[in-house]
């Protein structure tokens, strides 16, 4: 057999194509990729050797199937969200070290998070890592009954059994946005809300909170909005229309942020010249030499590892104890009180803040 990438056939080489290759069993074969005790050293060789000549690899997703762990860690996220996609990357450079893979699935506007989530179960997932989840305290605590679930960016009070937070202090990224644009002059600096997304309650409160420390409190003016462009684009048309514009914008996030630019470009408004624009979550959209905007950073290598690090504890624990992580094992026992781990943000200062003209 000439070296292939297929065995008879055209189809994928099998272990029985590599014994005859080699000229050995299939067992022997299957000891060697195995990696198990009982081949020695020159036939180990001529072995790989064969399968590196027809082509062979392992199936790993079938090896996993036959035994009692998947080692997959389901991720769902949000499809349209530049820092979920931030976070996804950081996810695998976490989960890839320890021997486990993820499983993704995405929440978009006509596939929805219990869609999601029902998926990541299906593919036996063995915790769930759910990014900016909006489904009930209750829905999570009904998914850690059957497995762990670590939800990231998301403050939940208390957290509820078996479910673990990675969040950001939300507040207090709010807070440094605040501190920067009132150290370069701003007085009125109006906070674009994020409505009912995740984190939105605590960068409002860090803003108003900001806002009185600073004695601004009577100037704190809060615009109704949302976590994507068009609620940012929203907002600025509504800042537009306004008696009396601020100097500086709090956007939600991003995104919201990048609306909001979209609309002062169209409307010859100068950004920073004529108003400052912050955004939240320094997301590579943030980083684009075009928007180059001044935003909260928040530690995508921290919330990865420490939510990678969350689920491997309860499962590692749950498999040293015999829990669910075991093949015919009852419903996941491993589901002890919620841990939160909060991280602190960064202020990333780039071009789309300075004092205000004459300020």
């Amino acid at each position: 057999m000439s070296p292939s990438s297929s065995g008879p056939g055209g189809k994928r080489p099998t272990l029985a194509d590599v014994a005859e290759r080699a000229g050995v069993s299939v067992a022997l074969v299957s000891i060697v990729m195995r990696g198990t005790k009982g081949a020695g050293a020159a036939t180990r060789e001529r072995v790989l050797a064969a399968a590196r000549e027809i082509g062979y690899r392992p199936d790993a997703r079938a090896r996993l199937l036959r035994s009692s762990r998947s080692r997959l860690l389901g991720v769902q996220f949000g499809l349209q969200e530049p820092f979920h996609a931030d976070l996804v990357e950081g996810l695998y450079a976490a989960a890839e070290p320890a021997g486990y893979q993820l499983a993704l699935s995405a929440v978009t506007p006509s596939r929805g998070e219990q869609q999601a989530v029902e998926a990541l179960l299906a593919d036996r997932c063995e915790a769930l890592i759910l990014l900016g989840p909006r489904a009930p305290t209750a829905r999570l605590a009904e998914l850690a009954a059957q497995v762990p679930v670590v939800s990231v960016a998301r403050r939940l009070r208390p957290p509820p059994a078996g479910v673990d937070v990675v969040r950001t202090a939300d507040d207090e990224g709010a807070r440094r946005a605040v501190d920067h644009l009132v150290a370069l002059g701003h007085r009125d600096v109006a906070h674009i809300d994020g409505g009912r997304a995740p984190g939105a309650a605590e960068r409002r409160r860090g803003y108003r909170t900001a806002m009185n420390r600073h004695g601004l409190g009577d100037r704190a003016r809060v615009l109704p909005g949302g976590p994507t462009e068009e609620d940012g684009a929203a907002a600025a048309r509504a800042l537009l229309d306004a008696d009396s514009r601020p100097t500086a914008v709090l956007a939600f996030n991003d995104r919201c942020a990048t609306g909001v630019l979209d609309i002062f470009l169209r409307a010859h408004v100068s950004v920073p010249g004529d108003i400052s624009v912050v955004g939240f979550d320094d997301s590579r959209l943030s980083r684009l030499a075009h928007i180059d905007l001044t935003t909260v950073g928040q530690d995508i290598s921290r919330l990865a590892g420490e939510a990678v690090g969350r689920a491997l504890a309860r499962l590692e624990g749950d498999a040293a104890s015999g829990g669910g992580a075991s093949e015919g094992a009852g419903p996941w026992e491993g589901s002890g009180s919620g841990e939160e781990t909060v991280i602190a943000p960064r202020l990333v200062v780039r071009g789309t803040t300075a004092a205000p003209t004459g300020g």
